[in-house]
């Protein structure tokens, strides 16, 4: 079955996965340790929240235009900003007995839900009970600041009112005692009597702005939902943390098995051989009969030279004594089947080779310039025997141990 590119670029990554698992086992467990001890090591919280209700009170304040997305007239994001505000702060911080209003506001955060005039005020610190007292704080001082601002603004609209109807009530008098000193049937009586009336009427005017002012009741907001202390800690989450870690250990573990994959040119096991290499693996003799694998090599041989006198090379890259060995066994396997003669020195005039690498020693590199340098004396590469590496040399003097 042939695999799409897609397929064939997930099955290559997997095998990078498998070929380097040790560095992404060992760096996915090192990222689920970091997320438990972060988890272990981050101070407890608490977040406690209260709702308030947003009243227009009356007074000029900022306001939304009116979609059937934003249904309410209020503009909640000024006011949750107004929330957080020093001031607000300032006043919690007394309800609170606190001395760093400034160090509150790093507590407080405010939500506004979609399409409400709800403000949900959260407070969140090391006890469940302080939290509790600091959204509840947070909340009262926002309804307060909210009633007294608009008080402070009512009572200088009145005032400017009232100054203004002071001076027109000034000039209606005024303009009263000027008419009877005019001619009657003069046009100066009639252009007074008509600055009469309509200082009348301003007087009048005003004075039903005052009155009505007067009558205005401010309703900064309610509290709907007061704070209660929060039966289960906010901070650390574990789902958060050790999905954090689970995470950062797989990203992590992905991309050092690439790089190691793509930085260690060692041939560890016959797969690596035609991926590093580009050379066909012509066989694996870990394992497996001498003559058999013998007889697989010659077949390759007799198939690649075609018919006449070649010399084959068996060119060693461990130099530990592998080609010697299978020369043997290969000249065997050739002699009844085409006039081969196998060799295991270059320069004697080979027509081809086949290169031993000895898995776990060999590399990339080698193989390369093995090849650059046969190249140069006109012999042609069949492939790579992928070969076991050979034992080590016991330490002179080193005494046996007897069981």
């Amino acid at each position: 079955m042939i695999l799409s590119p897609h397929s064939r670029d997930i099955a290559e990554y997997g095998s990078v996965l498998r070929r380097r698992w040790q560095v992404f086992l060992s760096c996915l467990v090192t990222g689920m340790i970091g997320g438990v001890v972060l988890l272990t090591e981050t101070p407890v919280s608490y977040t406690s929240t209260a709702q308030v209700q947003v009243f227009p009170t009356g007074m000029q304040e900022q306001l939304n235009l009116i979609t059937p997305r934003q249904r309410e007239p209020l503009n909640l994001d000024t006011e949750s900003q107004i929330a957080q505000s020093t001031v607000v702060a300032s006043i919690a911080a007394q309800d609170l007995k606190y001395t760093d209003p400034e160090g509150l506001r790093e507590m407080v955060g405010v939500d506004v839900p979609p399409n409400s005039a709800i403000l949900s005020i959260s407070f969140t610190t090391t006890d469940p009970g302080s939290a509790a007292k600091g959204a509840q704080a947070f909340a009262d001082a926002y309804l307060r600041n909210r009633l007294s601002s608009a008080t402070d603004a009512l009572a200088a609209d009145q005032k400017v009112i009232a100054a203004k109807l002071r001076q027109v009530n000034a000039d209606l008098a005024k303009a009263a005692a000027a008419v009877p000193l005019q001619p009657p049937g003069s046009a100066a009586r009639t252009v007074a009597a008509h600055r009469q009336t309509v200082l009348a009427r301003q007087a009048s005017t005003l004075t039903v702005k005052y009155d009505a002012l007067k009558t205005v009741a401010i309703t900064p907001g309610t509290v709907i939902s007061p704070a209660r202390p929060p039966v289960e800690p906010s901070a650390p989450s574990a789902p958060i943390y050790l999905g954090s870690g689970l995470f950062l250990g797989l990203l992590c573990g992905a991309g050092a098995a690439f790089a190691r994959d793509r930085l260690d040119t060692r041939l560890r096991r016959p797969g690596d051989v035609e991926r590093l290499t580009g050379l066909p693996m012509l066989a694996e003799t870990a394992g497996r009969p001498e003559t058999t694998i013998s007889r697989e090599l010659a077949a390759v041989a007799v198939t690649a030279l075609g018919d006449g006198r070649h010399t084959l090379l068996l060119d060693d890259l461990g130099d530990e004594g592998h080609g010697r060995s299978m020369a043997e066994g290969l000249r065997t396997a050739l002699a009844p089947v085409a006039p081969i003669s196998v060799v295991t020195e270059r320069g004697t005039g080979a027509d081809a080779a086949m290169l031993l690498a000895p898995l776990g020693l060999a590399t990339s590199a080698d193989v390369a310039e093995a090849v650059r340098h046969l190249a140069r004396q006109g012999v042609r590469v069949l492939g790579v025997v992928a070969v076991p590496p050979a034992p080590a040399a016991p330490v002179p003097g080193q005494a046996e141990q007897v069981t």
